[in-house]
């Protein structure tokens, strides 16, 4: 705050705004955010207007709230893959594939589908190829059905009633009922799996990774061939899943040096 005025300084109204977008971990309208800001009402709508005109926030279909748009996602990808933090979490990956011996992935959720951030490869020769960089479904894979587990039920029937729930492989799930009935056994685990239901012979299991606030905001996870390992033996593993979670989440809330 400016100790003369009592305002927030020009410069810093933007930045103020998307760090209470990125708090609130829902989407927000204008009135909501100046709660806390107390800028004069034109101000606050033109900050919005401006972050939504540059793709930093995007209006959510109610045509009220707003959420982070393309940019700010591509950012916040870029501070989580920055040089100390990604040497740590390469570092807490590859133990975690050694233990396993399967290879272990951490995505993070995107506007449609899930984005594969970080992978350490399986050392078998039979291995399924899901390079960095791949989008995959929310609705048939571990990794997007732990991210919909952390929907509240309003946006969870939202996502439900909107997506196309096409068949990717021999078990998916195609209706509606259907993946909620598994969101709510996900909430229950606290883990989600993959039973050939992205592709067929893969299973997968995957697990949160949270803030320091407790919200979701990436998963890790771990596939393999149905082949080499069945999914009651892929489960066993949700322990070390959950401890390199944990591992991860706290190099995310850790104070910067």
């Amino acid at each position: 705050m400016d100790d003369q005025t009592g305002q927030i300084p020009t410069n810093l109204r933007l930045l103020m705004v998307l760090e209470a977008l990125a708090e609130a971990g829902a989407p927000v309208t204008p009135t909501e955010v100046n709660q806390t800001l107390g800028l004069p009402k034109p101000t606050i709508h033109r900050l919005f207007s401006t972050l939504e005109a540059e793709g930093f926030i995007q209006r959510e279909i109610d045509g009220r709230g707003y959420s982070p748009g393309s940019r700010l996602r591509i950012m916040s990808a870029g501070i989580m893959s920055s040089l100390r933090i990604r040497t740590a979490r390469q570092a807490i990956l590859t133990a975690l594939a050694e233990q396993i011996n399967e290879t272990c992935n951490i995505s993070l959720p995107d506007r449609d589908a899930m984005i594969y951030l970080e992978r350490v490869e399986t050392k078998w020769p039979l291995r399924i190829q899901l390079p960095v960089g791949t989008r995959v479904p929310f609705y048939c894979t571990s990794a997007g059905k732990i991210y919909l587990s952390s929907l509240d039920d309003k946006h969870l029937n939202g996502y439900l009633n909107a997506a196309e729930l096409s068949p990717r492989a021999a078990n998916t799930m195609t209706s509606p009922e259907a993946v909620m009935a598994e969101i709510k056994r996900i909430r229950k685990n606290g883990y989600s799996t993959d039973n050939e239901e992205f592709m067929d012979g893969m299973i997968a299991v995957a697990v949160p990774i949270r803030d320091s606030f407790g919200r979701l905001v990436s998963s890790l996870s771990f596939h393999a061939p149905l082949q080499r390992l069945s999914l009651d033996e892929a489960i066993g593993h949700v322990g070390l899943l959950n401890e390199a979670s944990a591992r991860l989440s706290a190099l995310i809330s850790a104070p910067a040096d």
